[in-house]
């Protein structure tokens, strides 16, 4: 009798088990010239294959080329480019300033079937300074990718109310989704202007195809610490919002039942209580069915001689009732070689596998010599059971 209930328990036994994962890394190119770096890679998956948006770095502080992309079949196809659009390149005004697009986060829209890039508008100086110089300088901005024609539509700025509290407004490095209805919740860092304290506020915003259209906003998030509260990543899951908040000085989480009103931020701690680690750096979030996950960097790691503790990537299983990471479940998904990672991305690509994307971030004189190349890797976490909330 029991012979014939084996194939019955050994399955209930694999549900009751929690999700795990393998990780398959993927060098996608290497540049490492003096020049210029490749950075701040991000992919989302569309129909038949996925889109990686990617920047240069220019070799000063936060300062980027226009956007290029890259294109490749199903999950592991030849890449085509990176290319760039006129579209989606910088424009260069008459008086000398530089008009570029930073911290693109892209994803897919299925109700119109167009890719969606998000991202901040950045204004140059000829020496590529970050400028102040005009009032609502810093914005979120958008372009369109139509996968069908390859094409790109130029930058539009999403337009907010006009408050004071919006003179900054950035997604950046910042991940946003779609909501079952085609609405996008779209989380801002906000402040009076670039030297504000910020705080973050999540956005319903409309998207009809072209135009990305404001709706309105959840209750603004304030912390009287250092830079306050930034580069929020956003993420749904068992029917709960989850956001993600970069501070200077330690890293904290929030939780909505609606995703738009959010409970006061909580530091991130491990499960003994001890605090995570991470700080003045984005994280960013995978959903599985079975399953939230938070990608993020920490000191502790035997990684003092990189720049904010900014490699490795590591991830790990969040407990979402006490909020907080379950220290047995991290894994390095992506290894220190002497170089900072920071700037990452992360996706859901289909059922079986989810996507990390960073490129290494050659800043420290012997990251050559500590083996990093200037790489751009993906991830390829690779999933133990089937996510079924993947499109």
């Amino acid at each position: 009798m029991l012979r014939h209930l084996l194939p019955f328990l050994a399955l209930v036994a694999s549900a009751a088990e929690p999700v795990d994962f393998t990780v398959k890394l993927e060098t996608v190119m290497k540049h490492d010239d003096g020049k210029f770096l490749w950075f701040h890679p991000r992919a989302a998956a569309i129909p038949g294959g996925v889109v990686m948006t990617i920047q240069k770095h220019l070799m000063v502080s936060d300062y980027y080329s226009g956007l290029h992309f890259m294109r490749r079949e199903g999950v592991d196809g030849a890449w085509s480019g990176p290319v760039l659009p006129p579209e989606i390149d910088w424009k260069k005004q008459d008086d000398g300033v530089t008009i570029s697009v930073a911290d693109v986060t892209p994803g897919w829209h299925e109700k119109t079937q167009r890719l969606i890039a998000i991202g901040c508008r950045v204004r140059y100086s000829d020496k590529g300074k970050q400028l102040d110089d005009v009032k609502s300088a810093h914005q979120t901005v958008y372009a369109v990718f139509d996968p069908k024609t390859s094409k790109w539509t130029p930058w539009q700025v999403l337009q907010l109310p006009e408050e004071e509290q919006f003179n900054f407004a950035r997604n950046a490095c910042a991940q946003w989704l779609v909501k079952p209805d085609g609405k996008l919740l779209v989380p801002l860092y906000i402040g009076t202007s670039a030297k504000d304290r910020y705080s973050t506020t999540v956005t319903e915003c409309r998207f009809d195809g072209e135009k990305l259209s404001y709706e309105r906003n959840g209750n603004v998030l304030r912390l009287a610490v250092a830079r306050g509260l930034y580069e929020p990543s956003l993420i749904a899951f068992a029917g709960r919002y989850y956001l993600t908040l970069r501070n200077d000085e330690r890293a904290y989480i929030s939780v909505s039942d609606d995703g738009l009103h959010f409970s006061e931020p909580k530091a991130w701690t491990f499960d003994d209580g001890s605090d995570l680690g991470s700080y003045n750096t984005q994280a960013h979030w995978l959903a599985h069915s079975d399953g939230l996950f938070l990608i993020y960097t920490r000191r502790g790691a035997n990684n003092d001689h990189i720049m904010r503790h900014r490699a490795p990537l590591f991830m790990a299983r969040v407990d979402t009732e006490k909020l907080h990471i379950i220290r047995s479940s991290e894994k390095i998904i992506i290894p220190e070689r002497g170089a900072e990672m920071g700037n990452f991305g992360a996706c859901a690509i289909n059922a079986s596998e989810s996507w990390v994307t960073v490129s290494e971030g050659m800043f420290m004189k012997d990251s050559a010599k500590r083996g990093a190349e200037g790489a751009t890797f993906v991830a390829h976490i690779l999933w133990s059971k089937p996510n079924t909330a993947a499109r």
